[in-house]
């Protein structure tokens, strides 16, 4: 069954990673099949709410979501995309184990790993309609934390290394007996490292990173749209002391409009005024469509507001060889002056038509025998 994922989980598209893992938490408590034995109906909500959680808490996942939804497993299958939904229960763990701890001594789950691993960082990138057609590489400037140079990272004062945690004996949690439940969790002394600092850096202060600003270059693909995120691993925070792995850097799209233009999907849309005679007998005209132009025919007798479809003309689609398209509103335009042969012509015509009303055919027949005694 195909769900939408935001929905299931009660939260907007653009919610954070931290609400989305909220949203999971609750209705994972909620709906735990543990909670409600023999319930069919809490069971299938479990799964879709695991299954939801899955996408969107990975980064590259939530994107190939937000931008193919449900086929995207079909349209990556070089790789890069998510697969549907299987009835793992496993998302879960880490869910419970971060509220209960490990319960009735059961295997052993600890997140050292990623507790230690420099935080991700997020960068929202502008960028204008031109870009997002033919791709960019642009240069970016974060401000982000750095091994320090003075202890390269250890955190320890001259080179001296971190002794092993007394209080949990280089575990990084320790454990809680009430009765039958055994909980785990975070030493508060090392702070999960396993390891305590006795001659802290004077740089970092026994921190292991400082604060610096590094210069990144971004390869925007072409038909990025609106909310495309681009993952650059290695970018984000350092680790922290002992060098644990360095974070990753998301830059999130946010589109610059274009005077003229409008972009729907991958799709542009524009505006052309043309006169009276031509869409009245038809016309061919350069178009221009962002990077260069594009010749559409207008068809004879096109009524004002007319919107004519172009073809493969539109936004690359990511991802995809195949192009949106280009749609073009026909306005007609009127003229705000006219020479006496002009209105004569179009006096002429109006009265084939019956459309001169008495008052200026009054004028016109007067003007005209003025023009031509």
């Amino acid at each position: 069954m195909k769900y939408d994922y935001y929905e299931l989980l009660g939260v907007s598209k653009n919610a954070s990673s931290d609400e989305i893992k909220s949203a999971y938490r609750k209705l994972a408590l909620k709906y735990h099949p543990d909670k409600n034995p023999g319930n069919k109906e809490a069971e299938e909500k479990f799964k879709g709410i695991n299954e939801a959680y899955e996408v969107l808490s990975d980064a590259q996942k939530r994107q190939q979501y937000d931008t193919f939804g449900h086929d995207s497993a079909a349209s990556s299958s070089g790789g890069g995309g998510y697969t549907q939904y299987s009835g793992d229960f496993s998302n879960v763990g880490d869910i419970f184990g971060d509220i209960f701890g490990d319960i009735f001594g059961g295997s052993k789950r600890s997140s050292e790993n990623s507790q230690r691993r420099g935080e991700d960082l997020r960068y929202d990138l502008e960028i204008s309609y031109l870009d997002a057609m033919n791709g960019a590489e642009v240069s970016i400037s974060i401000p982000r934390k750095d091994a320090c140079s003075a202890c390269h990272g250890t955190g320890s004062k001259d080179g001296s290394s971190p002794k092993q945690c007394p209080k949990c004996k280089g575990k990084g949690q320790v454990r809680y007996s009430q009765g039958f439940f055994s909980l785990s969790q975070e030493c508060p002394q090392c702070r999960g490292r396993g390891s305590v600092i006795d001659r802290p850096c004077y740089e970092c202060r026994g921190e292991g990173t400082t604060k610096n600003r590094k210069s990144v270059t971004i390869r925007i693909p072409a038909g990025a749209d609106e909310g495309t995120s681009l993952k650059v691993p290695g970018s984000g925070n350092a680790g922290g002391a002992n060098g644990y792995p360095i974070g990753d850097l998301y830059v999130v799209i946010h589109m610059k409009q274009t005077a003229g233009f409008k972009r729907n999907g991958d799709d542009l849309y524009t505006e052309i005024s043309i006169s009276f005679p031509q869409a009245a007998m038809g016309v061919e005209y350069d178009v221009p469509a962002l990077r260069e132009y594009v010749k559409v025919r207008v068809p004879s007798s096109t009524q004002p507001g007319t919107v004519l479809r172009v073809r493969e003309q539109g936004f690359p689609k990511l991802g995809r060889k195949s192009r949106g398209d280009l749609y073009v509103k026909i306005n007609i335009s009127v003229p705000k002056s006219m020479n006496d042969i002009q209105k004569r012509a179009l006096f002429e015509y109006a009265k084939s038509m019956g459309e001169v009303p008495k008052s200026a055919q009054f004028q016109s027949d007067s003007l005209f025998k003025k023009i031509f005694k």
